[in-house]
């Protein structure tokens, strides 16, 4: 188990990949950086989620840098110990590939969303996604994530993020009082046509 504090790199774009990580507490951002150092946010990670599993497929070094977005604890397994739990462990197994598919279908539905749909609906579906929507335990308070990240996740500018942000707030689908508060009825900005 390792703790990392706000900002702190948790493996950076090209280190060995050689262990899979487990968040156990905190928000870790998911980024890849492009050859001509653009930054993408590709994934932000709550308490639960897997990350580095490339490493179980083969994949030598990281394709991208995991970055604690708070105070996070991380569990660290090392690639040969998890090979050892999913071929030992048929119930640990079954949720991690049970994960994995679902992780997949995400990153699918992402594609999909970033290809189709207008940059108010992927923030206000970028949203609901961090706040768990759908989740037996939803967590209606975000971690702090600023405006550039949210940017950086929706393909979009801080400009218009902020320019949504406060259209959402107005509208009373989100609430800024010390923390950014998810409002269920955010899910009408996805469905509306």
């Amino acid at each position: 188990m390792v703790k990392y504090r706000r900002g702190e790199v948790i493996y950076a774009q090209g280190d060995a990949g050689n262990d899979i990580r487990y968040l156990q507490k905190g928000a870790v951002k998911l980024s890849v950086l492009s050859r001509v150092g653009r930054e993408a946010v590709v994934a932000m990670l709550v308490p639960g989620d897997y990350f580095g599993e490339g490493a179980l497929a083969g994949q030598s070094v990281r394709i991208g840098t995991a970055t604690a977005a708070v105070a996070s604890s991380v569990l660290i397994i090392e690639k040969d110990a998890m090979i050892q739990l999913l071929h030992n462990e048929p119930a640990f197994s079954d949720r991690f590939i049970s994960y994995m598919l679902t992780r997949n279908m995400r990153i699918e539905a992402d594609l999909v969303d970033q290809l189709f749909n207008s940059s108010e609906k992927r923030l206000a579906r970028t949203l609901l996604l961090l706040a768990r929507y759908g989740h037996a335990n939803p967590q209606r308070t975000l971690p702090k994530i600023s405006q550039e990240t949210l940017a950086e996740m929706i393909g979009a500018t801080r400009s218009r993020v902020n320019f949504f942000m406060n259209k959402f707030r107005k509208l009373g689908l989100i609430e800024y009082n010390g923390g950014l508060k998810i409002n269920s009825s955010l899910l009408s900005i996805v469905l509306h046509e």
